[in-house]
């Protein structure tokens, strides 16, 4: 195997937790603790993006996965998290080394100050050769503000890190054409553009909150970033390891040979819409000779609520997103200045200042390798106009 410096491993409810009886699944916990301690000892860096909390605390407030709502999630993921992080511990010890916890919402992904400064606590965790177990906080989130499943946030962290890898273990071998109840299906074992097969992968599992959609956006996030990802299914003795040196077959996608930065990646792989704006054609043809201002002139319509150093979605009037870029007013006052074109922010906002709602600087114009998002529907935009 050609070991790879920093390796991101996400593992899902359904390989951590036993779908009957919402225990445990020892047996698993010891084939993947036992392989990144190989890994481990070959010099590698591991970061572990774990599912398993909710589950696992089902139990204790008297629940089943299909009939829990919100607040028995959040309920249950408190009393589980002891429960996973205490199992990991035990299974840790036997191979000699050490784990800690990282609890991230969505706001700690999408804000900068608050991403680095998860960033910073993760590489002092690597460089004191400890291992993270990264999840959602699930006691504290809502569905109006959480990032969702995992995949996609293990891809996040794999950016954040620069990983080399992110191995993503499921319960299928992989990616396939179609559905793989489908006999006529067929496994894909390298994919280097994911765009033909998102609409053959939706579909969620009993315990967990990501599909296989989930899956290929996250190696979509990661290929974007120069990481490679494998999807890969995880019931095996060295389900990681094996992976990685060949040995079963598994989904590549492979990463893109001249990633982005750290900074478009970061501004332009989102988890979540904050909001978004519709500009007039001068301004959208403009775009594409790369970024440019964007000043209260140039915007048709506003979708919302945002604040400033939000990152929003820039879109044409037909539809088509263009690019992503902090915003420098939020959405109410983008509102104003746009509609009042004659007066000076200083009279509408009761403070000075250009009007200028994003600069180039903070603008990326997004490439063909990037998924467009769909524009807001018309009943969520607020037209300039009206």
């Amino acid at each position: 195997m050609e070991l790879r410096k920093t390796i991101v491993i996400k593992v899902g409810s359904s390989l951590l937790a036993n779908t009957e009886r919402l225990t445990p699944r020892w047996a698993f916990m010891h084939n993947l603790m036992e392989d990144i301690a190989r890994l481990r000892e070959d010099g590698a860096k591991v970061i572990l993006c774990s599912s398993g909390s909710v589950a696992l605390g089902l139990n204790m407030i008297g629940e089943r996965p299909e009939t829990a709502g919100l607040r028995d999630k959040q309920a249950a993921a408190a009393c589980g998290m002891p429960l996973l992080l205490n199992a990991y511990k035990q299974v840790a010890h036997e191979y000699s080394f050490e784990i800690a916890q990282v609890l991230v919402t969505l706001r700690d992904l999408e804000d900068r100050n608050r991403f680095l400064n998860t960033k910073n606590t993760v590489d002092r965790l690597l460089d004191a050769n400890i291992m993270p177990i990264i999840n959602e906080n699930d006691t504290i989130t809502t569905e109006e503000i959480r990032v969702g499943d995992n995949d996609r946030l293990s891809a996040k962290i794999a950016q954040m890190v620069q990983a080399d890898e992110l191995i993503i273990l499921t319960q299928v071998d992989g990616l396939f054409d179609k559905d793989p109840s489908d006999p006529s299906a067929v496994m894909v074992e390298e994919v280097i553009d994911v765009s033909p097969y998102l609409s053959v992968t939706d579909g969620v599992s009993s315990l967990g909150s990501g599909g296989m959609l989930t899956k290929i956006q996250a190696a979509h996030m990661a290929q974007n970033a120069g990481c490679d990802t494998r999807i890969a299914h995880g019931e095996y003795e060295r389900p990681v390891t094996s992976v990685l040196n060949g040995e079963r077959r598994h989904t590549k996608v492979l990463a893109d040979k001249h990633p982005a930065s750290a900074w478009a990646n970061w501004l332009t792989d989102r988890l979540q819409m904050a909001g978004s704006i519709v500009i007039k054609p001068a301004a959208a043809a403009a775009l594409e000779d790369g970024p440019q201002n964007i000043g209260r002139e140039d915007v048709l319509s506003i979708q919302g609520p945002y604040v400033k150093g939000d990152v929003i979605h820039v879109y044409d009037e037909s539809g088509k997103e263009l690019a992503r870029a902090l915003t420098n007013f939020s959405s109410d006052e983008t509102m104003a200045l746009a509609r009042n074109a004659g007066m000076s922010a200083l009279q509408l906002l009761g403070y000075e200042t250009g009007g200028t709602l994003i600069t180039a600087k903070n603008m990326i114009v997004l490439s063909e390798r990037h998924l467009p998002w769909d524009l807001p529907a018309d009943d969520a935009m607020t037209e300039v106009s009206s």
